[in-house]
């Protein structure tokens, strides 16, 4: 019995979703035919026949992914006919994060235009949140499918022979789950529903003896709780729900190399890449400040790469080689590591639709691979530790390990790895025992992705730079099993920086010429919204804490430069929002924003301190701690801008908690000032957000 699978991927998520589902359907008498939404060479929905099954996630601020752009714009086609899929029956699993306002919005823009051309679901839907794992929707969403597929099936035109006396049960309907009717939003700040379920059904298990007498040594090193590498009762002695095994398929081939490998240039990028060397390093925060803050100009003359105010661009950034180097030696391949990589499908594998890694190109050297193309530090998935698992030849380590990927340990697995932002590197100092092939790492290990950032300049203000802001991210340390350590990224440019910091190096008073400049490679993005109106009499409203404030400053410097062209033209007013902890020690751009002020670019600029002592004011007011009181503070002001004058917002920055809180704020603004009931208002702003005058950059 025969099903279309489809998936979207941005980072890989839903593409292994997908193919655990592919490779789970035999043993439940299916045959999946599994494709990215992107090969529509490979799949026709005008002509298909069979139960459509599509996992897709959700990127940005709540768009399809990449690979799902072509396909949503096609079905988007305002001149189809409202019946156009009428003959499709499907089941759609999205994936989100609630840290976001649009939460799993990439699915649901999917769903709903299926739904508008007549295709109905033969399952409900399912809304899976990584802010609190996947798992918790993903697994029991799985687990339904096969009965709503058979019945499908069954119930299908021409089907009849096979259901001769078969009883299916309804497949299960739970708060995870969207039964297929409109979506009744509840009145809270993300606009749209959060669904959450048991877990349910069962893969593979482990007796309870068996984790009575696996898992007793493992108890007896802890008396304090459980760790990274030990649990406590009654997990230690549960029989277990573990994820099935996935069918290993990769061969490799290590060869060594006569000669040094040549270019360091990354590989891995979608679109075309610019190797720009950093002009200049500024850091923008002082020494005592809680996170130090820089700022790079990049020297992009001599590149044909543009941008306007807003964009945000890719860093090709690589895997520290200090952690590529202990990986190597922990996997005992140090002596290997010049050697190149040569991969081939196993012959006899037992992995549907296996085809080797996109993202691993042939011929380049191990030590090239987990440096440029390997996302070493992604928290490893259940699937991973599964296999893991197998390779370990002590007992507590893979009963342990067995815990971590079980359904009983989710809560284990969220503490030790996901909060504590645990990595391949990490696992396996903790269980010394488990000694994995590669071919196995390569299959699991993800792409390593490009990081994002804000341009921070307008090209006008500075043709041929480029600049951009970032925190130097520090995580770590409070897990014992996991080390301290930079981010990935902002680490590595961090070190490039150093130099430029500090000009009057030793290396400089020994050597009369000038050192190159560090150089990066940097991609542009697709292009999103995130940019000035192109009336420059339209009111602006911007919101930016932190490093969020980078965009406004190339708005502030294009509008600064467009004042100057044409004095004559009327500027709408500018709303600055900003907040940082201390006005001492990271209050950000102080002196360019008091410029702009004073020019009249910026109208209205109002900071909050959020860790500064109240100073004394006149009359009872507290001082703003928070951008969103200021954002209260200034109601009426905010709300004739959005409602009476077709203002634009903008907000930039943190996801997990600002966002929210100023989209709590912003309801409560419109609510209030326009005498309207809070969904009403939750509407007005859902509206400004689709007129694309309620515009968010945001990130977790």
């Amino acid at each position: 019995m025969r099903f279309l699978l489809l998936y979207a991927t941005q980072q890989g998520q839903a593409k292994a979703i997908a193919e655990e589902i592919c490779e789970k359907a035999a043993a439940h008498g299916f045959s999946a035919d599994l494709h990215c939404l992107s090969e529509r060479e490979k799949y026709n929905l005008r002509t298909e026949t069979a139960p459509l099954v599509i996992v897709v996630s959700t990127t940005g601020t709540g768009e399809p992914p990449d690979t799902a752009r072509r396909f949503v714009k096609q079905i988007q086609d305002q001149t189809l006919p409202g019946d156009w899929f009428a003959h499709l029956r499907y089941g759609l699993l999205g994936l989100g994060d609630s840290e976001y306002t649009y939460f799993c919005n990439g699915g649901k823009i999917i769903d709903r235009r299926l739904q508008e051309l007549g295709a109905r679901r033969f399952y409900d839907t399912g809304h899976a949140d990584d802010c609190v794992g996947l798992e918790l929707v993903v697994e029991p969403w799985i687990d339904g499918l096969w009965a709503a597929l058979r019945k499908q099936l069954v119930s299908s035109p021409g089907a009849e022979e096979m259901s001769d006396g078969l009883h299916v049960a309804a497949p299960p309907t739970s708060l995870g789950m969207d039964p297929g009717g409109a979506e009744s939003p509840r009145l809270e700040s993300r606009l749209q529903l959060l669904h959450l379920d048991e877990p349910r059904g069962e893969d593979l298990r482990i007796s309870a003896r068996n984790a009575a007498n696996t898992g007793q040594a493992a108890a007896l090193i802890t008396d304090s709780g459980p760790s990274l590498t030990c649990s406590v009762p009654p997990l230690s002695q549960a029989a277990l729900n573990i994820p099935t095994l996935s069918p290993e398929y990769l061969q490799v081939h290590l060869q060594e190399s006569p000669s040094q490998e040549g270019s360091h240039m990354p590989v891995t990028s979608a679109g075309p890449v610019f190797q720009v060397p950093i002009s200049k390093a500024i850091q923008m925060t002082r020494d005592d400040a809680v996170k130090t803050t820089l700022l790079l100009e990049l020297d992009i003359s001599e590149t044909d790469f543009s941008y306007e105010p807003g964009d945000t661009f890719d860093v090709l950034c690589p895997n520290s080689s200090s952690e590529v180097q202990h990986l190597l030696r922990r996997l005992q391949l140090a002596d290997q590591g010049g050697h190149r990589v040569f991969l081939a499908l196993m012959a006899d594998t037992k992995k549907k639709g296996a085809a080797l890694p996109p993202h691993i190109p042939e011929g380049r050297s191990l030590r090239f691979l987990l440096t440029w193309c390997l996302e070493i530090r992604a928290i490893p998935k259940k699937v991973l530790l599964r296999a893991l698992a197998e390779h370990a030849s002590l007992g507590p380590e893979r009963r342990r390990l067995q815990e971590l990927s079980s359904r009983q340990g989710s809560a284990d697995y969220n503490r030790f790895l996901r909060d504590a932002g645990a990595g391949l590197l990490d696992v396996l100092l903790a269980f010394p025992s488990c000694h994995p092939p590669l071919g196995l790492l390569l299959e699991h290990l993800p792409r390593l992705q490009p990081r994002a950032y804000s341009c921070a300049s307008s090209s006008l203000c500075h043709p041929g730079k480029l600049h951009f802001l970032f925190n130097i991210v520090e995580f770590g340390g409070d897990a014992p099993a996991v080390a301290q350590r930079r981010g990935v990224c902002t680490g590595w440019l961090a070190a490039l920086a150093e130099p430029l910091l500090q000009p009057d190096a030793p290396a400089s008073r020994t050597d009369s010429r000038k050192a190159p400049a560090p150089q990066i490679s940097i991609s542009p993005r697709v292009t999103q919204p995130f940019q000035l109106p192109s009336d420059p009499s339209v009111p602006l409203v911007m919101v930016g804490p932190g490093t969020g404030l980078a965009p406004f400053i190339g708005f502030l410097q294009h509008r600064e430069k467009l004042q100057e062209q044409h004095p004559d033209r009327h500027l709408g007013a500018t709303w600055l929002f900003f907040g940082c902890r201390h006005k001492d020690r990271d209050y950000l751009f102080r002196e360019e924003l008091r410029r702009f002020q004073k020019l009249g670019v910026l109208t209205h600029l109002k900071v909050s301190f959020s860790r500064d002592a109240p100073e004394a004011q006149e009359g009872d007011t507290p001082p703003a701690k928070y951008v969103q009181d200021n954002l209260r503070r200034h109601g009426p002001q905010v709300a004739r801008v959005l409602l009476q004058e077709s203002g634009h917002l903008y907000l930039c920055g943190d996801a997990k908690n600002m966002a929210k809180d100023v989209n709590d704020a912003l309801v409560e603004i419109i609510s209030r000032e326009a005498g309207i009931e809070h969904l009403e208002a939750m509407k007005t702003l859902a509206a400004l957000r689709e007129e694309k005058r309620y515009l968010q950059d945001v990130w977790s």
